[in-house]
């Protein structure tokens, strides 16, 4: 079976290519083939010796994802795509364009676990982690449709299918092929990993001192809703996550965002307000609110717009940093699983 080099850092791929008594000037060149161009075939790869490159391809695959089906939002901003991997399993990645640059939420996990019920990515249970170079293959994927278009992916956000603190290994190898100058020599600072709150890895996490910003997944202010939300928070209350949180901040210096699905009737009163007042002030911390995208099988309703804005100029008015999250994709099921679930009831 041929070795796939994909997502292999440059020293690796040269220790695999010594073989051929490939030199390293020569890996490089390879990577500027697949990391700048996007090319995934050996044989057009055209500054490398003819034979190199049969060599090459008789030894070697440069395996990434393919195309399944994806959804275009109206505004043209944000389109969602399902991607298959070898194996046959698909997962969800989400380009959305900005006016500050392309952002993409990728996938870390095929499904998930976690069991929160305001997400379809739970719906059918979690199939299998993803390696590193799987998640970059994501990135890959869409790097290869902007830049037809002379552009790129400016920003990362992993926020997609799966617990990201759950394949805690792959994830951080992930962080780190992105931030590699060999491969898409991305700033640290631009990548947004987003928990659920898997308490100990969030300690283990702040220790590895890379800037990058932690969003963690709140969305209730007392444990008894997020318990009803988020079923882990039996096993990591809100006391919990917002310790190991605030220690992130002081060990990076970087601001957590906290992420507060607004949901009708549920979470979303003045008196909610008041309790996640409490627990934030004073605290290097933003709030995110989300106006829940509906999931049809959850039963779970947007708020009025009256109640959003309430709630948020409560905590406005009691300085606590917030920002409302700018809807993308609503008419396209942007939300997490939705079109993967879509297209396994099809099937």
């Amino acid at each position: 079976m041929k070795k796939n080099i994909f997502g292999l850092y440059i020293d690796e791929v040269y220790e695999l290519l010594k073989i051929l008594k490939i030199e390293k000037y020569r890996v490089k060149q390879i990577f500027e083939w697949i990391y700048k161009r996007n090319v995934t075939d050996f044989k057009q790869m055209m500054n490398l010796p003819l034979k190199m490159r049969e060599q090459l391809n008789e030894a070697f695959v440069i395996k990434t994802v393919n195309l399944v089906d994806k959804q275009i939002s109206q505004d043209e901003n944000t389109t969602k795509f399902l991607l298959a991997y070898h194996d046959g399993v698909a997962i969800e990645t989400v380009l959305m364009k900005h006016n500050y640059g392309n952002s993409v939420c990728v996938s870390t996990q095929v499904g998930c676990n976690m069991g929160c019920t305001f997400c379809a990515s739970t719906l059918h249970g979690m199939i299998r982690n993803l390696t590193g170079a799987e998640i970059l293959a994501q990135i890959f994927f869409i790097n290869k449709i902007l830049n037809k278009e002379g552009q790129r992916v400016n920003s990362i956000v992993i926020m997609g299918s799966g617990e990201p603190l759950n394949n805690y290994d792959n994830v951080l190898n992930f962080i780190k092929l992105c931030h590699d100058k060999e491969i898409l020599n991305l700033s640290y600072r631009n990548i947004t990993l987003s928990t659920s709150g898997i308490v100990p890895n969030m300690y283990k996490l702040a220790e590895e001192k890379l800037p990058i910003t932690l969003s963690v997944s709140l969305h209730a202010a007392n444990d008894t809703i997020r318990t009803t939300l988020m079923p882990i928070n039996k096993k990591y209350n809100i006391e919990q996550v917002i310790l190991a949180a605030s220690n992130y901040a002081k060990k990076t210096g970087r601001r957590i965002t906290y992420e507060y699905i607004l949901i009708n009737d549920f979470n979303d009163s003045i008196e909610d307000a008041k309790k996640l007042v409490g627990l934030l002030k004073g605290k290097l911390a933003n709030i995110n609110l989300i106006p829940v995208n509906p999931v049809e099988e959850r039963g779970w309703f947007r708020p009025e717009q009256r109640k959003i804005s309430n709630f948020m100029n409560f905590l406005l008015e009691n300085h606590i940093s917030v920002t409302l999250r700018k809807e993308m994709g609503a008419d396209i099921q942007a939300a997490c699983g939705q079109l993967r679930n879509k297209s396994m009831d099809e099937s």
